[in-house]
């Protein structure tokens, strides 16, 4: 699979079941994904109101050519009333992991949150386990900030974090 063919697009409606598989099929998300049955719904919901892309966040496909690779997304973070940034992250399907297109399209999610918008900061979190986001995210310029201890529960016990951050100007 060559990474130079992957792209991010608008979600269109014929994407939702690919979507939805991560929310309904525990295989498609283990070993770090799996929260427990929820709404299946609601991305079609959200979908019907505003194709996922609102201005708080959204959603795009990581595609290659008319193959469906996974999703990116992001929503606003607000700290103070003076201050917003991004919170990223990504869903590969089991298939598409441990090629390289994680890192790709997690890079073009920061040049479009660049180019598009006016936040300064993004930010990812990841589970202290999944040592090939980090890798990823690593790859694409994000700093390790530090350990979120106990910040995730999954598969009966809490989990820590780490997170990571980008700011407007360093390379991606």
């Amino acid at each position: 699979m060559s990474i130079d063919d992957v792209a991010l697009r608008p979600v269109a409606e014929a994407d939702l079941p690919v979507m939805e598989r991560f929310l309904i099929d525990p295989e498609t998300v283990v070993p770090f994904q799996w929260w427990g049955w929820s709404d299946t719904g609601r991305w079609r919901r959200q979908w019907a109101e505003n194709a996922l892309l609102g201005d708080d966040g959204g959603h795009l496909m990581v595609v290659r050519g008319a193959e469906r690779l996974g999703f990116v997304a992001w929503r606003q973070v607000r700290p103070t009333r003076t201050t917003t940034y991004w919170n990223m992250g990504i869903n590969l399907l089991p298939e598409a992991r441990g090629r390289g297109v994680g890192t790709e399209a997690q890079r073009q999610l920061v040049h479009y949150l660049f180019a598009n918008t006016t936040a300064v900061r993004i930010e990812a979190d990841t589970e202290a386990d999944n040592f090939p986001e980090q890798r990823a995210l690593e790859k694409v310029g994000f700093t390790r900030e530090g350990v979120l201890r106990s910040v995730a529960f999954r598969d009966g016990q809490w989990r820590d974090g780490v997170r990571y951050s980008i700011l407007r100007g360093e390379p991606a």
